[in-house]
């Protein structure tokens, strides 16, 4: 199983849904960054459950604890552990899971890969186990934003049927997380989000869940990062996004519209930078969402995650046991009727971590790759330094 991510910024997450703890180690952190529990604590507030009646009512604080990698404030360039307690734990609403899987859960491919699940919450296939993604994510901006200016916020473009409108490029520049979280959808659009907490609080009503898609936007981030051809920004990023529960598709800036385009109405074609910009140019358009080639051209980048309905769900569904029997599965547990308000910051952590990781390769001038070739002894002259 594979729990880490990344090359030179190395993430890994721990913890079972109805566990002891979550959480996350973080192995690679640059030294002598200003980082605190309470830096942490703002993301993990905003994916916690229970922060709203449009989301699971699992009443967890998400309470992170530093236990290492940190002295007086400061990183010390050790590995940074942090851990989060589980204590609204109930193991007792997931009998019939020991029985019959879950429809569109992953409790029968666990089983078929490993020979065992987790009793209860889907275990490490429980959105639960994104507590230790955000939580390394906050710090990974702490770094990016200090280091870079690097900004990202994400929104709700879209719940069901319901569109927000399209942001231009004055928009991109204007969206903040605070204009995001005046609503309980996170949405970037105030009269959306009202339409689209209304389809949310009726699919609710019906026991049923809905599905929609998040925009980000990574503004300020230099031109020159990317990793080709295997670690191309993009291509990492859309890893970094599937890898999260209930994703089902990602796209990034003209995305699949491109498609039906000409290669004249899709050129990104470039301008003078104004300003006192390091970067020369610019591009007037960005159907590229800020990458080409693989590496980021200066321009802000926005990609797009496409996320199913919560497949737990308040109506009895027929479907069979692991004996292959035709059986009656009543509801159990505490779910999202939609997961994209706690996804939000899911997002943007796991662009942190993709970005900050890419900041420390073109810092190094090595990509990925050639990560495993590097030796001591062609860079010191005495190897047992």
């Amino acid at each position: 199983m594979s729990n880490t991510f990344g090359h030179y910024l190395r993430v890994t997450t721990f913890g079972e849904s109805h566990g002891a703890v979550v959480g996350a180690v973080i192995d690679g952190f640059p030294p002598n960054i200003e980082l605190t529990e309470e830096d942490i604590q703002i993301q993990l507030d905003r994916r916690r459950p229970g922060q709203s009646s449009i989301t699971t009512q699992r009443g967890e604080a998400d309470i992170v604890k530093i236990v290492s990698g940190i002295d007086n404030g400061r990183t010390l360039g050790t590995p940074i552990a942090m851990i989060v307690e589980n204590r609204d734990q109930r193991p007792g609403d997931y009998a019939n899971a020991n029985i019959i899987p879950r429809p569109s859960h992953a409790d029968y491919t666990y089983l078929m890969k490993y020979g065992i699940g987790a009793s209860s919450g889907g275990g490490r296939a429980s959105a639960r186990e994104t507590v230790g993604r955000v939580a390394a994510g906050a710090a990974a901006e702490i770094f990016l934003r200090e280091k870079y200016g690097v900004d990202i916020v994400a929104f709700v473009s879209s719940v069901g049927n319901i569109n927000a409108p399209a942001i231009n490029g004055t928009d991109i520049s204007a969206i903040t997380r605070n204009i995001v979280d005046q609503n309980l959808v996170r949405c970037h659009d105030q009269q959306s989000a009202a339409l689209m907490e209304d389809l949310i609080n009726q699919v609710r009503a019906d026991g049923d869940s809905i599905g929609g898609i998040i925009t980000c936007v990574c503004r300020n981030i230099p031109a020159g990062w990317g990793e080709p051809v295997f670690g191309k920004l993009e291509a990492v990023l859309a890893q970094a996004m599937m890898s999260i529960p209930a994703a089902k598709g990602f796209e990034i800036g003209s995305g699949f519209a491109s498609a039906t385009m000409r290669g004249s109405e899709h050129n990104d074609v470039f301008v003078r930078r104004d300003g006192n910009s390091e970067q020369t140019l610019a591009t007037k358009t960005n159907n590229s969402g800020g990458i080409q080639g693989g590496i980021s051209n200066g321009e802000p980048i926005i990609f797009r995650v496409a996320f199913k309905p919560t497949a737990t769900i308040g109506k009895e569904q027929i479907t069979a046991d692991y004996q292959g029997n035709d059986v009656t599965l009543k509801p159990g547990g505490r779910h999202d009727p939609c997961v994209l308000p706690r996804a939000v910051p899911v997002v943007e952590a796991m662009a942190a971590l993709v970005l900050a990781d890419m900041a420390l390769a073109q810092n190094l001038g090595l990509s990925p790759s050639h990560a495993a070739d590097f030796k001591v002894s062609e860079h010191c002259e005495n190897p047992e330094q």
